[in-house]
């Protein structure tokens, strides 16, 4: 009855919206190098810079904008994007740089601009109320409020001539009906507070490995085993998906799962959703087949993949996922990396005011700058003569195997790779001189998190030092910038100052990349670290009355309500990461009550778990490590890192390493150190098999 009530109401909305219409007069403020400019001027976030001199007369979230909506009695337009969205780029242009939608916004709405990246806990709010009304999100997000912030109706993307009669609609609907808007706030606002996962309260809950199977075998049926990724379009690619089935496949020696991964791996490092000459990923492909990418470059996507390709040449060895390593390690530094050694969060995806300008070409264009074996190299990269892709423009992409290409081109494998090395280096420095994509140079905390885990999981790897280095520089910047003295962390970083108290997802990802940290070096620093900053979200964001954790602070202004973010998505979720922080730092520590709070946590979402697929399966990968109890590997001895350094060569999902060159102050070290030998000790349980000095031996003890 709820739903269908907020359904009623919008039709009448949008019956209003499209048969009224009236422009009024806005107030201009001016300033001498452009004819309008707003209170956004003087934010940090480049989306909203973007935005500081449209004719709108936009404002920042914040006290001043909802005192101003209260005591002018006016409705809020709240209206979220990112720096890198296309559609963001074009319904600024449509309408909020016109001046006749401009003049009625300013007349009838106080209207708020909103960085998704910065807040996503005022997003995470409004995009509950745009999905219970619409079943659907996504950005830019247009969301109608009262002016205390309760919202009524919303959408994403409107054409001018649409959104000029949805203003138009909604403004009338007000002074007729202003009842009915109260109502209808009140019943979306109930449902957004409603809208939470229900804590599973069974007395006995538990998970098994059948558990897991039936999971996995259900995953399958969803997977393209052809192309790779889920079946259907469009594709994304949801790291933590297949790091479980990596896992599951390793642990369970299933060939399927494993397929799975490399299937999804392959085609999308041949695909065009991976920078071909340049490195790095876009967010996602528009296509069942990873060809035709919405071109932004983001760091969470890059992050995350540089954890899953290189667990995964762990497990299988292959050179191409060292390859797209170490080229999207380059395109990081080279593009995204800050001098302050914070990296940067995303590149556009329009240059030129066209999507994707930046990375495409013509035949012409391919044929003028390559000079070994052109023919080979444009075959290799599917460029034709009539473009593969829009406006006789070529996306490069790879459909043809480099053993056809050797046969067809009578080239020798020596000769087409140094054809193909020249065509990347050539071809990139052509691009260099065509005009850039934006840069979004704000620093988030949570995305830096995710880069230290993702350049510690690179190095284990392969043993590059540069990734250590790239690791420790990121860890050093929030360290030295982000974290303060009573271990409060900010979410944001941008010409030398922060301005937004950390979420918990920056918390959960830094106290990750600290953990891995330790496990890549055995600087216990790293370790206790992550533990104080574990229990200052447990000070600080833990709900007293389940086991989960709120997204915002106990210290944050209160919005409409606080939000807990439960289900993994393209980056995992706070909870289930935090969840996992619990599990291994119990484990380091010996703290049976953080093991017994993850694992209550776990269980909590056990039924949305085994049937959640990708959007679930952080929490799988800790309800794996509860199935099969992990081990604990203590190296202990003057060679330590250097056999540390061995061992994590080897893909070992479900052991926590430990170690020094002495014994230090972790319990489980205790008593290890044998004089003038560096020893390994394989436990499980609290108990400990035999020591050994070789790496193939204490293999023996892991199943």
């Amino acid at each position: 009855m709820f739903y269908s009530r907020l359904i009623g109401l919008s039709l009448i909305l949008f019956v209003f919206a499209c048969n009224s219409g009236k422009n009024n007069q806005k107030h201009i403020i001016e300033e001498s190098n452009h004819t309008y400019t707003n209170a956004l001027i003087h934010e940090s976030s480049p989306y909203l810079l973007q935005h500081a001199h449209n004719p709108v007369n936009w404002y920042p979230w914040g006290k001043e904008a909802l005192d101003k909506a209260k005591r002018e009695d006016k409705l809020i337009l709240i209206s979220i994007g990112y720096s890198a969205c296309h559609w963001c780029h074009v319904m600024e242009h449509e309408s909020f740089e016109d001046t006749t939608v401009a003049n009625y916004m300013n007349a009838n709405f106080v209207s708020i601009k909103i960085d998704r990246e910065e807040r996503p806990d005022i997003d995470q709010i409004y995009m509950d109320a745009i999905h219970i009304l619409s079943g659907r999100g996504g950005w830019p997000l247009n969301c109608f409020a009262l002016p205390d912030g309760r919202p009524f109706y919303g959408g994403t993307y409107y054409p001018k001539d649409k959104w000029l009669q949805l203003l138009e609609g909604i403004h009338k609907f007000k002074e007729e009906s202003s009842n009915k808007l109260e109502e209808q706030a009140h019943q979306l606002t109930q449902g957004i507070i409603n809208n939470e996962h229900k804590f599973l309260t069974e007395e006995n809950p538990e998970i098994t490995l059948s558990d897991l199977k039936a999971l996995v075998e259900r995953w399958k049926t969803q997977i393209d085993f052809k192309k790779g990724g889920l079946n259907g379009a469009p594709k994304f690619p949801i790291p933590t998906g297949y790091q479980f089935l990596l896992q599951y496949a390793k642990q369970e020696k299933d060939l399927k799962a494993l397929e799975a991964v490399n299937i999804t791996l392959t085609k999308m490092a041949e695909g065009g959703i991976y920078d071909q000459i340049g490195g790095g990923f876009a967010r996602y492909s528009t296509d069942a087949e990873w060809k035709a990418p919405h071109f932004e470059k983001m760091l969470y996507d890059n992050a995350q993949l540089l954890s899953l390709y290189s667990e995964a040449y762990r497990y299988s060895k292959n050179p191409l996922y060292k390859t797209i390593v170490a080229e999207t390690s380059e395109f990081i530094e080279r593009e995204l990396r800050s001098k302050s050694g914070g990296v940067y969060s995303s590149l556009d995806a329009d240059s030129e005011g066209e999507e994707g300008k930046f990375y495409v070409w013509t035949k012409e264009e391919v044929n003028r700058v390559l000079k070994l074996h052109p023919e080979a190299i444009q075959a290799y990269y599917s460029v034709k003569s009539s473009g593969n892709w829009e406006h006789g423009n070529n996306i490069l992409h790879i459909k043809k195997s480099k053993a056809f290409i050797l046969k067809n081109y009578t080239l020798t494998e020596s000769e087409f790779d140094e054809a193909l090395t020249d065509a990347k280096n050539t071809l990139l420095k052509a691009r260099e001189n065509r005009i850039r994509p934006g840069l979004d140079d704000k620093i988030l905390t949570a995305w830096n998190g995710l880069l230290i885990k993702g350049y510690t999981d690179a190095y284990k790897a392969f043993g590059d030092e540069k990734y250590l280095t790239y690791a420790l520089e990121t860890a050093h910047f929030i360290k030295e910038n982000i974290l303060k003295s009573d271990f409060r962390l900010d979410r944001n970083f941008k010409n030398g100052k922060s301005s937004i108290n950390g979420f918990l997802d920056d918390y959960a990802f830094t106290i990750s990349g600290f953990i891995s940290l330790y496990q890549t070096t055995f600087n216990i620093e790293w370790l206790n670290k992550a533990k104080v900053l574990n229990t200052y979200v447990n000070t600080h964001f833990k709900d007293e009355h389940s086991p989960y954790y709120f997204y915002t602070s106990n210290l944050d202004p209160k919005l409409i309500t606080r939000k807990k973010n439960i289900a993994d998505n393209v980056i995992p979720a706070g909870n289930s990461e935090m969840a996992k922080n619990n599990f291994i730092l119990g484990h380091y520590f010996y703290k049976p009550d953080m093991i017994s709070h993850a694992e209550t946590m776990a269980l909590g979402v056990k039924e949305n778990a085994l049937r959640g697929g990708a959007y679930y399966a952080n929490w799988d990968q800790l309800l794996m490590w509860m199935v099969n109890k992990p081990y604990e590997v203590a190296i202990i001895g003057q060679d330590a890192k250097k056999r540390l350094k061995e061992w994590n060569t080897y893909y070992i999902p479900n052991a926590f390493v430990l170690g020094g060159a002495k014994e230090g102050t972790l319990d489980l070290l205790e008593n290890k150190l044998v004089n003038g030998q560096t020893t390994l000790y394989v436990c499980k349980n609290k108990t400990c098999q035999s020591p050994v000095i070789e790496i193939e031996k204490a293999l023996e003890f892991i199943k």
